[in-house]
């Protein structure tokens, strides 16, 4: 397993500092040391949202986060807008549903991204509409919604603005506060590059509010109580959090900080840059319009002829380095190149040698070398 390189749109790779950080001895998280760890990690998470807004952790995965988002500001019978162009986004919808939300789908062709005027437009027409979610990056299809201009639009409506920013945050622009955004969520296992598992959340004041007006429909996903206990000296979660995941947090998060935020979005654009170049190189078609196309996620036609199963089998199994493939209807027709993380020009040029040799070895293209040299080329 060591010798696989995960070229996924999460989980991906973790630091040797972050796989330490597990393994020191688990505290008790309702005693004052895991209070101090819990109020370090939750500012600093607030600092990587860009926000003066308090931050809130959760033990579960980025959908956690995304029911939390939902289920906590819109009550059932209202009305939400969904902005579904992937998989993530039809997440959402299915979510909102899930809670008797009344929802309306604004949907957008897969490998194409939504515009602040088709929202504007929405709501105009649907003046009862409480919020609205958007995916920021859909991994499902490699495109990235344009949240900073679709903020703009909504600071003209009283609809709450939330974002998944799952797999963006961290390696994409994301701010908050200059966005807008009422209500942001996030995965530990993406660009963040901690172990899956948790996820978190942020608020406005807004946000606050329409939290406070709905009727708590969900349990361990009950952000009053996350505040509540949140609001403790020491701070706490109100039910028992994974401690050791916290630590992964605390670890990656200060790994980010270090890096700084503007260094390491610069470093997923030029992976992202370097990425779209080499699939080109190689012949290769993108799925998604590229003037949209993802940081942090490239999406490829599967060149005719090719099988999922014989093309990611042999880069894995053959060449030791694991990609995604298509979801939904869009299984076995696309794979997907994850560049998020821990990701360099080392390991770009290993997933690019792996996926020329694979093509070359199933007849598919001539020149195996011919995205490394362009990979090269994008880092020299």
């Amino acid at each position: 397993m060591d010798d696989i390189l995960l070229m996924l749109p999460g989980p991906t790779t973790v630091d040797p500092r972050v796989l330490a950080a597990i393994s020191k001895a688990v505290v008790n998280h309702r005693g004052a040391k895991y209070g101090e760890i819990l109020t370090e990690t939750t500012e600093l998470m607030s600092k990587v949202f860009q926000t003066p807004n308090k931050s809130y952790l959760l033990t579960g995965s980025g959908t956690a986060a995304m029911e939390t988002a939902v289920a906590n500001t819109v009550a059932p019978g209202e009305k939400m807008l969904n902005i579904v162009g992937g998989k993530f986004g039809e997440r959402f919808m299915k979510i909102a549903n899930t809670h008797g939300i009344e929802t309306q789908e604004l949907a957008v062709e897969w490998g194409t991204a939504v515009t602040p005027k088709q929202i504007a437009e929405a709501l105009d027409e649907n003046e009862d509409i409480k919020a609205i979610t958007v995916v920021h990056n859909e991994t499902s299809t490699g495109v990235a919604a344009p949240i900073e201009e679709i903020g703009k639009v909504m600071k003209n409506y009283d609809a709450l603005y939330i974002v998944d920013t799952v797999s963006s945050l961290g390696g994409d622009y994301v701010d908050v506060e200059k966005f807008g955004i009422d209500v942001c969520v996030t995965g530990s296992q993406k660009c963040l590059a901690a172990p899956p598992g948790m996820a978190a959340i942020t608020l406005s004041d807004d946000a606050w509010k329409a939290v406070d007006n709905v009727e708590t429909n969900t349990f361990y996903l009950d952000l009053k109580a996350a505040r509540k206990s949140g609001d403790k000296t020491p701070p706490e979660t109100p039910y028992t959090p994974s401690v050791s995941l916290t630590y992964a947090m605390n670890e990656s998060l200060k790994i980010v900080m270090e890096e700084g935020l503007e260094n390491r979005v610069a470093r997923h654009h030029k992976a992202a840059k370097a990425s779209v170049a080499a699939v080109k190189a190689l012949g290769l078609e993108l799925f998604a319009d590229e003037a949209v196309s993802s940081a942090t996620v490239t999406a490829v036609k599967m060149p005719e002829g090719v099988t999922d199963a014989e093309f990611r089998g042999t880069t894995r199994d053959k060449y030791g380095v694991e990609l995604a493939g298509g979801q939904d209807h869009l299984k076995g027709n696309v794979f997907r190149i994850g560049h998020m993380g821990c990701i360099s020009y080392k390991e770009l040029v290993q997933t690019f040698a792996a996926i020329g040799m694979t093509l070359k070895g199933l007849g598919a293209i001539e020149d195996a070398g011919a995205g490394v040299a362009s990979i090269t080329e994008s880092y020299l």
